[in-house]
């Protein structure tokens, strides 16, 4: 039972990542891959940009891991890698797999957690448009965000 977490500013490779959490007890390997769409509200995105507070998120991401594993005990291996940096159209900016015996375990996991990695892990990102502009953008799922919001 492994956990492989990373944050990288190299292109995420969905195959070697399912090989890493693959096990011979296995029967299921769910993938969550989040890559970037060309567009967003009418404008064309032709990047996205990333950044985290790397020693807090793989702190967060180690806590979603022990979350998975308490309410599912039998998954074997969990990996959660996210890019930094610059991600083009098409690529991954996330990529979560689980493994465990059964199906249901693994894709109810992912789903997870791929909600709690935007509600607390602090990585940020900024959408770059065809018309050179920028705009940096939180998760709507973000809870710091949230309460700051409520607070003003």
């Amino acid at each position: 039972m492994s956990n492989h977490l990373l944050l990288t500013h190299e292109i995420l490779d969905v195959g070697a990542i399912s090989n890493l959490v693959s096990a011979g007890s296995c029967g299921a390997i769910s993938l969550f891959v989040g890559t970037t769409r060309d567009n967003f509200e009418d404008k064309t995105v032709v990047s996205l940009e990333y950044e985290a507070y790397e020693p807090m998120a793989l702190k967060e991401m180690e806590s979603i891991c022990s979350q998975l594993r308490q309410r599912w005990p039998d998954i074997v291996n969990i990996a959660i890698y996210h890019r930094l940096g610059l991600v083009p159209v098409s690529e991954a900016s996330v990529v979560i797999a689980i493994s465990s015996p059964h199906r249901k375990t693994s894709l109810e996991a992912v789903s997870m957690a791929i909600e709690d990695l935007k509600k607390h892990v602090p990585i940020w990102k900024k959408e770059k448009y065809d018309d050179d502009e920028g705009m940096w953008k939180e998760n709507k799922e973000c809870k710091w965000q949230t309460k700051e919001k409520e607070e003003i």
